[in-house]
C-alpha cells in the first residue's frame, strides 16, 4: 500500500479516533463504581473484593500479547480482540450483578474481571504504539496527551454512570459490555500506522496544544458537572444536556483535520502537487529503516564527537561498503537509546530500575484507588463518585503536564525525564502521611493530590521506556512496564489492605478474623485505624522508590544529552542485530 506523506491528515484523524478509544480504554477505572454491589449483592467479605481489585489491575495492564500482536498485525485487528474481550468478560459480571443468573462461582468472577479489563491493555497498546509511531519526535506530547484523556475515562464514565444510568451498576456494567465493543467496531479502521513527518512542523506545536486546551477544558467540565449533580437537584433536561456538552468537547480533536482539509496550507499544497495520485492512504507495514534517516535533525559537529553512536574507527560509508562486499559481518549489542530486542533490555539494569520505579508509584496508587470507596466510607463520606472525579481529574492532570512539562525540560535542559517521577514519589510520601492522619477535610485534597502523582508516573514511564529501547518493540517494553500496576495492586492491596482492613473490621464487630467470611456489606469497618497501617506502609514504599528513582536519572542522564542536546529530538543509528 502507498506511503502518506508525512504531515496530512490521516495521522491527525486517528488521533482524534484514538482519544474516544483511550476514553474506552479506561474502564478498568469504573471498579469503585461497582465494587459495592459485588460486595453487598454478592454478600464477599472485604478481603475477597480486593482480591477481585487485583483482577481488575491484572487484567488491565497485563499486555504482553497484545505487545507482541502490535508488531505482527494492523492497530483494528488489536482494538477487535479488545472488543471481544470487553464484551464477553463484562457481560457475565451484568449476568451476576443484575441476578440473571444466580451463584456465579467467585472464581468464574475472578476470570471475567480479568478478561473484561484486559481489553483496556488491547486498546492502550493498539492506540498508544501506532500514534507514538505517527509521531516519534513529540512522543512525549502525544503519551501525555492519549494517556491523560486516559485519566480522564473515569471522570465521563462518573458522568454516564450518575445522569443516564442513574447510579445503577448493573445498567453500568450492560453499558461497558456493549458500548465500548460498538466504539471499537465504529473508530478501529481510523487508527492507522502512517508515515511521519520528515522534520518538526511548525503548526504540529499549535495542533498539539489545542488539544491540550480542549482536554484540560473537558476535565474541569467534568469535575464542575459531577460535584453540581451531587450538590444540587438538577432536573433530567439539564443533566443530558451536560452529556452532550461533553460528547461535543470529545469531539474537539478532530477539529484539526477538519480545518486542515478546509485551510491547506501552501506547503501542503506544493507537496501533494509532487505526490502520485496513490499516495492517499496510510503505510500498515512501515519500514524503519527507511524511515530512520528523514528523520534526524541538525545538531553541531561537537555533538556527533559526544555522541554515543560515534566512533574513531573507519567511517560508516566505509563500514557499509565493506558490509556490501562481504568483508565484514557487523554485529554488536546496542546501545541505550537505540532498538532493543526484548531479552537483550531484560539484562539491563535501567530496566528494571524503571520497572521498580514505575511499580512504586503506581502499585502504591492504585492500592488507594481499588480501596477508594471504602477508604469514604470509613471516613464518612459514603457518596464516592466526588472522590472518584477528584482522583479522575487529578490523575488526568499528572498524565498531561508529566507530558508537557517533562517535554520542555528534556527539550531545553536535557533533562531525564525521571526526574519528575522522583519529585512526585516524594510528594506521594507526604499525602499517604496526610491519608494517615485523617484529618477533617483533607480525605478530598490528598485524594486530589494523589491523582496527579499517580498520573505523573505513567506519562513519564511511557516516553522514557521508549527512548531508552526504543520504539521498534515499544509494545512489548510498556506492556511489561504495566505489570508493576497488578503487581502492586497484590502485594499492597489485595494481602496487606484487604488484611488490615478485615482485622479492623473484626475487632470493631466482635469477631475473629476467620468470622469475617460471615460479615456482609452492613459489617464495613470505620474510622481512621480502617487503613492507617496501609497508608503508613505506603509512605514507606515511596521512600524505597525515591532512592531508586535518584539511582536511575543519575544512570540514564547522559543518554538524554546525547539524544536532546541540539534542543530537539534526534533518532540514534539502529545497531545491526
Amino acid at each position: 500500500m502507498a506511503n502518506l506523506k508525512g504531515g496530512t491528515r490521516p495521522p491527525w484523524v486517528g488521533l482524534g479516533a484514538a482519544v474516544w478509544l483511550q476514553i474506552g480504554s479506561g474502564n478498568g477505572f469504573n471498579f469503585p463504581l461497582y465494587s459495592h454491589s459485588l460486595k453487598s449483592v454478592l454478600g464477599f467479605s472485604q478481603h475477597q473484593l480486593t482480591m477481585l481489585g487485583v483482577a481488575n489491575d491484572i487484567g488491565e495492564n497485563v499486555g504482553l500479547l497484545p505487545g507482541y500482536f502490535c508488531n505482527k498485525f494492523p492497530p483494528w485487528a488489536v482494538l477487535l480482540i479488545g472488543a471481544l474481550a470487553c464484551f464477553s468478560g463484562y457481560g457475565v459480571l451484568y449476568l451476576a450483578v443484575s441476578r440473571t443468573v444466580e451463584s456465579v462461582p467467585y472464581w468464574l468472577l475472578w476470570l471475567a474481571l480479568c478478561i473484561a479489563t484486559n481489553s483496556s491493555a488491547w486498546l492502550s497498546t493498539a492506540i498508544l504504539v501506532t500514534n507514538m509511531r505517527n509521531f516519534p519526535l513529540s512522543r512525549g506530547t502525544v503519551a501525555g496527551i492519549l494517556k491523560g484523556y486516559a485519566g480522564l475515562s473515569a471522570a465521563v464514565f462518573t458522568e454516564i454512570y450518575s445522569v443516564l444510568l442513574r447510579h445503577s451498576s448493573s445498567k453500568l456494567l450492560a453499558f461497558l459490555s456493549i458500548g465500548i465493543p460498538l466504539l471499537c467496531i465504529t473508530l478501529m479502521y481510523f487508527v492507522r500506522a502512517c508515515t511521519p513527518a520528515s522534520g518538526e512542523d511548525a503548526s504540529e506545536h499549535g495542533h498539539f496544544l489545542f488539544i491540550q486546551a480542549a482536554s484540560i477544558v473537558l476535565g474541569l467540565y467534568l469535575l464542575t458537572t459531577t460535584i453540581l449533580d451531587v450538590v444540587l437537584s438538577l432536573t433530567p433536561p439539564i443533566s443530558f444536556s451536560f452529556i452532550v456538552i461533553m460528547i461535543l468537547l470529545l469531539m474537539a480533536p478532530l477539529a484539526i483535520p477538519v480545518k486542515m482539509t478546509l485551510f491547506r496550507s501552501k506547503t501542503n499544497k506544493s507537496e501533494t502537487s509532487n505526490q502520485s495520485a496513490t499516495s492517499s492512504g496510510c503505510s500498515i507495514n512501515e519500514n524503519v529503516d527507511e524511515k530512520t534517516e528523514p528523520l534526524l535533525t541538525r545538531i553541531s559537529s561537537a555533538t556527533h564527537v559526544a555522541s554515543f553512536c560515534e566512533s574513531d574507527g573507519p567511517s560508516e560509508i566505509d563500514l557499509l561498503l565493506a558490509e556490501g562486499e562481504g568483508a565484514v559481518k557487523k554485529k554488536r549489542r546496542p546501545k541505550r537509546g537505540e532498538d532493543f530486542k526484548f531479552f537483550e533490555a531484560l539484562v539491563k539494569a535501567d530496566f528494571w530500575l524503571l520497572f521498580l520505579v514505575y511499580f512504586v508509584g503506581v502499585g502504591t496508587g492504585v492500592t488507594v484507588l481499588n480501596n477508594l470507596a471504602e477508604i469514604g466510607i470509613a471516613q464518612g463520606v459514603h457518596d464516592t463518585t466526588i472522590l472518584l472525579s477528584l482522583f479522575s481529574f487529578g490523575n488526568f492532570a499528572g498524565r498531561l503536564g508529566g507530558g508537557v512539562v517533562s517535554e520542555h525540560f528534556v527539550r531545553s535542559k536535557t533533562m531525564p525525564r525521571t526526574v519528575w517521577m522522583t519529585w512526585t514519589q516524594v510528594a506521594m510520601i507526604a499525602i499517604y502521611l496526610l491519608f494517615a492522619s485523617a484529618f477533617d477535610g483533607t480525605l478530598f485534597v490528598a485524594t486530589a493530590l494523589l491523582g496527579i502523582c499517580y498520573g505523573v508516573q505513567l506519562s513519564i514511564m511511557v516516553p522514557t521506556v521508549s527512548e531508552l529501547f526504543g520504539l521498534k518493540h515499544f509494545g512489548i517494553f510498556y506492556n511489561f512496564m504495566s505489570l508493576g500496576n497488578p503487581i502492586g495492586a497484590f502485594l499492597l492491596s489485595g494481602l496487606l489492605a484487604g488484611y488490615v482492613y478485615d482485622n479492623e473490621a473484626a475487632k470493631q464487630h466482635g469477631l475473629s478474623l476467620q468470622g469475617l467470611v460471615l460479615l456482609n456489606s452492613s459489617g464495613s469497618c470505620l474510622g481512621p485505624n480502617c487503613f492507617r497501617l496501609t497508608f503508613l506502609v505506603l509512605a514507606g514504599v515511596c521512600g524505597f522508590g525515591v532512592i531508586l528513582s535518584i539511582i536511575l536519572t543519575i544512570r540514564i542522564k547522559p543518554v538524554y544529552q546525547m539524544l536532546y542536546s541540539g534542543g530537539s529530538f534526534r533518532l540514534p543509528n539502529s545497531s545491526s542485530h
